[in-house]
């Protein structure tokens, strides 16, 4: 389906797909597209999306606090040591996606993580690297227009399949590199294609 950006009742102009939904439309103009730039937080997003595929962002969105405080904040050197215990009670909980192959794979990821960051100049810098550290700004006026998948997004997969990343297919790394604002699919009439570029995102707090 061919959508364009739509008016809302505040005056804002914005890409179609978080309707009118409020924590949708929050993440649409707050966290969707800006350049996120820190090592766990992308961890973070990219398990996120894996865990998406197959279900809508939105289900994932209103789970994703529950999903924090299940997988102890995303930090990656806590995950890397989930035992069959851990796994057992992961299955067991309501608020995330019970699915194993996923966690399993949130495990093998942090492992992953881990490696590289004490190889080398870290996560942010080898996924930044694929776009020359800085957005790539598309300049699409209808839905139809955005790709699933890219050239670019096909190597970072492939890349980070190389390195023991598991869920990181194309379709899933370009999702995440417009959510991390790799690249600037925020369509050019809505209000965020401009400002989004100039942003950068703030740390958040760490759940207690």
């Amino acid at each position: 389906m061919t959508r364009s950006a739509r008016l809302h009742a505040d005056g804002k102009t914005r890409c179609p797909w978080p309707g009118e939904d409020p924590l949708y439309v929050a993440y649409h103009d707050t966290e969707w597209g800006v350049p996120e730039f820190d090592d766990r937080a992308l961890y973070e997003k990219l398990i996120l999306d894996g865990f998406q595929a197959g279900l809508s962002w939105i289900t994932i969105l209103r789970k994703r606090d529950h999903f924090r405080n299940a997988f102890d904040d995303f930090q990656p050197d806590k995950i890397a040591h989930y035992n069959a215990k851990k796994i057992h009670a992961l299955m067991n909980d309501a608020g995330i996606v019970r699915n194993r192959a996923k966690i399993e794979g949130t495990i093998a990821s942090a492992k992953s993580y881990l490696k590289i960051m004490e190889e080398g100049a870290g996560f942010s810098k080898l996924l930044w690297d694929f776009v020359d550290g800085k957005p790539k700004v598309n300049q699409f006026k209808t839905t139809a227009s955005v790709p699933a998948a890219t050239p670019l997004s096909i190597k970072m997969s492939k890349e980070l399949s190389s390195r023991g990343f598991k869920f990181v297919g194309p379709t899933i790394v370009y999702a995440f590199m417009q959510a991390t604002g790799m690249v600037n699919d925020h369509l050019v009439t809505c209000f965020c294609h401009e400002s989004c570029a100039g942003k950068r995102r703030s740390p958040r707090l760490k759940v207690k």
